[in-house]
């Protein structure tokens, strides 16, 4: 017998609500955010929905009609959106004891130890806690599987004023389930939708009602554990967050670079933000990859793409020791004579900071290391991002990526909080 219920709380319009938080004048506004260097649509408010902007669109194309409805347009802001995220997750484990952070806008939660309590009013009061404490609305899905919890956070969204649904109920369960497409649940790909619609399952209903050995042999064992999801069994329980095995930094230029000297610097500024997330997870990293190339987008006789790796003796989270290794592989991949549109850096190997490994070829005094890193993190994150660097990742940065809207970095940064007069 199934005794689980799971909730997925899910941030509506998410960076547009960041963005809501410290200015409430646009509540009820359109409002898009722009993709790095300003390129694409990323996100839109429900009102820049209802105008027809489209999700991915490129933003010179939609300008003039942006404009024309008086639109606000925000350059990406990652760090305040980040930081937003991270108030309503530890709210939310303030809450419920068992949590899986699933996106940067979405989380599951294990209520089963809610099950006497009346659930919708329980997600009710757990969806107002959230918008008082951190000024995000959020939808709130309820279901006895992780896989009904998200068609019951889409039923919220869609169909409901309170923004919370519960689909425990077997008949409103069929209901909502005979009228949703095979493609739109969770886990179940376009390609795997064109295999189940050959068998005559077109529904998420008709998959619920499949033989699960039928439904195993023409897609995978994972199709099968989704049938059962949806006839409420679980199959897929909440899980912990897993170390990432790599770590990857890297944004395209705001103008096109020429100069190796820049590009030192970029990669430098890349290195020690992916070597702050592989401290964030208390790792080390025991290889390193830069890459580095032009726009393809330009002339195939001025175009260059390339690549290359080192790999340190002993793991590593010093950020002046990746540093000086990126900026020499920067140095042996630069070609004079190209203008470059991206370069990035990716953390390889990466071990548990616990398994410190020792080698008779290298050393690093992990104490004296870590003691210099945890002061560097701990000021950035005091005091904000960048307030603390090393000199190679330069004071100008010509080269960052374009960000004419962004607004304040009001919960990272002491210089943008906002003035109350």
């Amino acid at each position: 017998m199934n005794n689980k219920i799971f909730a997925l709380v899910d941030c509506n319009n998410f960076y547009a609500s960041c963005e809501r938080v410290f200015n409430p004048k646009l509540e009820g506004k359109p409002i898009v955010v722009l993709s790095n260097n300003d390129g694409c649509i990323i996100a839109r408010s429900n009102e820049a929905k209802a105008l027809g902007i489209p999700m991915g669109a490129p933003f010179f194309k939609y300008e003039q009609l942006i404009n024309r409805n008086k639109v606000h347009i925000f350059s990406s802001n990652y760090t305040f959106y980040g930081d937003m995220s991270a108030r309503v997750m530890t709210s939310l484990k303030s809450l419920v004891n068992e949590i899986e952070i699933y996106s940067i806008d979405e989380a599951f939660l294990d209520i089963s130890s809610f099950a006497y309590c009346d659930l919708e009013d329980t997600a009710k009061e757990i969806k107002n806690l959230i918008k008082q404490w951190t000024g995000i609305p959020v939808s709130i899905g309820i279901g006895s599987s992780k896989t009904l919890a998200k068609i019951a956070n889409r039923q919220a969204k869609k169909h409901t004023v309170e923004n919370v649904f519960d689909i425990r109920d077997l008949e409103v369960r069929e209901s909502i389930l005979k009228e949703l497409p095979i493609e739109e649940i969770w886990g179940i790909s376009t390609r795997w939708g064109r295999r189940l619609r050959k068998i005559g399952v077109e529904t998420a209903q008709d998959l619920a009602e499949a033989d699960p050995r039928h439904v195993r042999k023409t897609i995978s064992i994972v199709g099968e554990r989704i049938h059962y999801e949806l006839n409420g069994l679980s199959c897929i329980g909440i899980e912990e967050v897993k170390n990432k095995k790599s770590i990857i930094s890297s944004k395209s230029f705001g103008k096109k670079v020429s100069r190796v000297q820049e590009l030192e610097e970029a990669v430098s500024n890349y290195t020690a933000r992916a070597c702050e997330k592989l401290r964030q997870q208390n790792s080390r990293a025991q290889g390193l990859y830069v890459f580095l190339r032009t726009s393809p987008h330009i002339e195939k006789d001025k175009q260059y793409s390339n690549g290359m790796s080192t790999h340190f003796t002993i793991p590593t989270s010093n950020t002046s020791r990746i540093i000086k290794e990126a900026k020499r592989l920067t140095n042996t991949l630069f070609l004079p004579g190209y203008e470059y549109q991206k370069i990035g850096v990716m953390l390889l190997n990466i071990s548990d900071a616990k398994n410190e490994q020792g080698s008779f070829l290298d050393y690093e005094n992990y104490s004296k290391s870590d003691t210099v890193m945890k002061s560097l993190d701990t000021v950035n994150k005091q005091f904000g991002s960048g307030a603390l660097m090393l000199g190679a990742q330069g004071m100008q940065k010509n080269w960052r990526m374009r960000a004419d809207r962004k607004s304040g970095a009001y919960t990272t940064n002491l210089k943008d909080l906002p003035i109350v007069k």
